[in-house]
């Protein structure tokens, strides 16, 4: 699980992300990226209620949770907000995981 100081909260932070972040798709995930003065980088994670019931829904946040916490060092400091498109609940562990890693070198890509 991500460390409290790395999770964003609040929905004026998401608004404000999603107003004024830069945007990077792949096939099962969209992520917003805006820059930050902050010493860390915050996450957050939107998974629609057309994924799947809340179990399912859950499932899929703690997933990207871990893999962002085990990302999180190499990455740059900006606040990320990760969106879960319809089909990502049926991804495995590792296919969720390559695509991250993929919308991530995207994002490092850029800057």
């Amino acid at each position: 699980m991500l460390a409290s100081k790395n999770r964003l909260k609040k929905k004026k932070e998401f608004n404000y992300i999603y107003k004024k972040g830069k945007i990077y798709h792949t096939k099962f995930l969209t992520v917003y990226v805006v820059p930050t003065r902050a010493k860390e980088s915050k996450v957050g994670f939107t998974i629609s209620n057309k994924i799947g019931n809340s179990v399912i829904r859950h499932k899929l946040k703690r997933r990207l949770s871990e893999i962002i916490r085990c990302c999180l060092k190499t990455l740059p400091v900006r606040n990320y907000v990760f969106v879960a498109k319809v089909n990502s609940n049926n991804l495995d562990f590792s296919q969720l995981k390559r695509e991250v890693e993929c919308i991530l070198s995207k994002v490092m890509d850029e800057k």
